[in-house]
């Protein structure tokens, strides 16, 4: 029971976020396909941050989540949400006005949240109380994240060569709403019992990652984690250049990042990490810090690839870990909320990184990954002072 249980919350999870993954990419190639759009490229990305600027309102969404009579049908709206609203903008761009489709844009972000952050908080309803069986839970979790960070921009891509953007962007409308009704096939959660329940305010949350030793530890290098992450798309184009004269290498690169975190994903789902969550996430962000650091000073690019495979691995390690320290630390009644708030930080220290990144694309192949690396290794440096105070 289960195992079918997992399964079927492994499809509905790799459905949603491929879906959510896919979208900002899907919005942009439909914007540059309309031949009637003026600065097309700049329209796409307009609609594509509407997309992922709503999740700043996640911790919100995420109490809804903590209060819900029935978390599977609260999830369900988000998706069939989701998945219309996304279909309904491609649908409507270049048929009405732009802020229309704006609009259901950022519609669809308000449930993004949930399909992340907000599906994840439910792995330890589906697990129960044993810690080795809720972690392969966790790693299948993140599994998910990896299939669908692939899957829904290749997906996408591949669609639109074939048939045309609004055709992807649809299909991923309809993936949302599959993993919708998948969603609802899944066991109650424990505190499903048909009445509304308290759950902790918005602030009391932020004040719990802030107060909260281990929450505080791995949110903080979480987003110090994130912040490097956000800049490697620059510092693999940067790198590639340098040492093979074609900036296309850089996509290369960042492959192998996708597969070293596939891998990972693969390793925990099957050995599922022991240890405290809090001291897990110092030893692997340590080892993603080291593995950026060695591009810094790669003298080739075989090595690069290597490098690039490690922060992989590093990556899905440190989040198999992350997963586990917000199941273990976080109260009940602000799972939800915690588990989405941590996302939505990362998201935005991911974003801040990858500004920061192109700023300081100057410092060359040696200096930007270097500083990226010295950003990581500052984050683990930070948990374990903070532990020992």
């Amino acid at each position: 029971m289960q195992k079918a249980a997992l399964a079927r919350y492994f499809v509905a999870a790799s459905l949603a976020r491929a879906a959510d993954s896919g979208a900002a990419v899907g919005l942009v190639l439909l914007a540059v396909a309309q031949p009637d759009l003026s600065h097309p490229e700049a329209v796409g990305g307009i609609l594509a941050a509407g997309l992922t600027a709503p999740h700043v309102l996640g911790p919100v969404v995420a109490r809804r989540l903590d209060r819900a009579r029935d978390s599977r049908r609260y999830l369900f709206v988000a998706f069939v949400l989701f998945g219309g609203a996304l279909a309904g903008s491609a649908m409507l761009l270049g048929r009405v006005p732009l802020v229309l489709v704006l609009l259901a844009t950022v519609v669809a972000g308000c449930c993004g949240p949930l399909l992340t952050g907000g599906m994840s908080s439910r792995v330890a309803d589906l697990t129960g109380p044993d810690q080795r069986t809720r972690r392969r839970g966790e790693g299948l979790d993140l599994l998910s994240f990896s299939v669908a960070s692939v899957a829904g921009p290749a997906g996408v891509a591949a669609l639109a060569a074939v048939t045309d953007p609004r055709v992807a962007l649809v299909s991923l409308g309809a993936a949302a709403i599959v993993a919708a009704f998948i969603t609802l096939t899944l066991p109650p959660a424990v505190t499903d019992d048909g009445k509304s329940k308290d759950a902790e305010k918005v602030r009391a949350v932020l004040k719990l990652l802030v107060r909260h030793g281990p929450l505080r530890r791995v949110n903080y290098a979480t987003m110090l984690t994130a912040m490097s992450n956000g800049g490697l798309a620059v510092i693999a184009v940067v790198l590639a250049t340098h040492l093979t004269g074609r900036s296309s290498a850089g996509a290369t690169l960042m492959a192998v990042l996708g597969v070293g975190s596939l891998v990972g994903a693969l390793l925990v789902t099957a050995f599922p990490l022991r240890g405290e969550p809090d001291r897990l996430t110092t030893r692997y962000v340590a080892l993603t810090g080291a593995a950026t650091a060695i591009c810094a000073f790669t003298p080739s690019y075989v090595v690069a690839l290597v490098a690039f495979a490690l922060i992989g691995l590093g990556n899905a390690l440190f989040g198999a870990a992350t997963f586990a320290a917000r199941s273990e630390y976080a109260p009940p009644a602000a799972r939800a909320q915690v588990f989405v708030t941590m996302a939505s930080l990362k998201i935005a220290a991911a974003s801040a990184g990858s500004a920061l990144a192109g700023i300081l694309s100057f410092l060359g192949p040696h200096g930007l990954p270097l500083a990226a690396a010295t950003v990581v290794l500052l984050g683990a440096l930070l948990t374990v002072i903070d532990r020992a105070r």
